[in-house]
């Protein structure tokens, strides 16, 4: 273990995250950048003490548990959470959990589609990457935490302003089915990650209609290919719904594009000019 590598790494990983990436609010009088140790123990669930002795180069040899929850805690990347492994003294194994960081060339593919929104999904349906158009089709996933950016807990547990259902959906019910399908064949994957274990928790003790789904033990659901989204200033907006895999993360990016020359398209084209802002219908 090499004690003052691993205080220097993860002081260097801590100060790079704000409050907002995490979903903390930043609160008053913050004067040291990023994170402080005590948010960081708190998203790892170990005690500040412990924590701080780590970064002090007078912690023991962590466990690996605990350096499950400071990779999540940290959001490190699968190389970060490796090399923290590494200079722990524990060689590192299976990825514990589903991962979160979405590569840069994805994030660039998401910004060079025009008039097309789009958004990536990490595999308990929490909405990771998003462009423009999809946050004025959808809703501005910038201004949500971690926990309302969940597309599966927001379909069953809401919030549901309006009275609609997740965008107004034209396939809620499908897209409910075919979240609860595949969060059972995650549960799978990451047995020992505790974020999915408590996503599948709240689902089942919050909705009747996820417990029934889930336990139909289904582990696969035909996607919809066609959606309509009901928006509520430009009206219904119908597209095309294509999902690519992106295996080595196990993530999805979710396109959604309109047929050329629909009432839809130009729907997506008026979103795309008027962005998240509201339109005040004038009196």
């Amino acid at each position: 273990m090499d004690r003052q590598e691993l205080a220097g790494f993860l002081r260097s990983r801590r100060e790079r995250i704000s409050p907002a990436d995490v979903g903390l609010p930043a609160g008053p009088r913050r004067r040291t950048p990023g994170l402080r140790r005590e948010e960081v123990a708190r998203l790892a669930y170990i005690s500040t003490e412990y924590y701080t002795r780590l970064e002090q180069a007078r912690g023991p040899r962590p466990s690996s548990e605990v350096l499950s929850g400071i990779t999540r805690a940290l959001r490190l990347s699968d190389v970060e959470r490796d090399h923290l492994h590494h200079l722990a003294g524990a060689p590192p194994g299976p990825a514990p959990g589903p991962s979160r960081e979405v590569r840069q060339s994805i994030l660039d593919l998401l910004r060079r589609l025009p008039q097309t929104a789009a958004i990536v999904t990490s595999a308990t349906f929490e909405v990771i990457a998003w462009n423009d158009l999809a946050a004025a089709l959808m809703e501005d996933f910038s201004a949500l935490t971690r926990r309302d950016r969940n597309l599966a807990r927001r379909v069953f547990l809401g919030p549901h302003a309006n009275g609609q259902v997740l965008y107004g959906l034209s396939d809620a019910d499908d897209f409910a089915r075919f979240s609860a399908h595949r969060l059972r064949a995650t549960a799978a994957r990451y047995p020992d990650d505790p974020e999915v274990a408590a996503l599948v928790r709240e689902l089942l003790a919050g909705s009747e209609e996820f417990a029934r789904l889930w336990a139909s033990h289904d582990v696969a659901a035909e996607p919809t290919l066609c959606k309509t989204f009901h928006h509520p200033q430009v009206g219904p907006v119908t597209v095309n719904c294509d999902t690519l895999d992106i295996t080595d993360r196990d993530q999805q990016a979710v396109i959604y594009t309109a047929a050329p020359g629909s009432p839809s398209e130009q729907s997506l084209r008026l979103l795309s000019v008027i962005g998240t802002q509201r339109m005040e219908v004038l009196r």
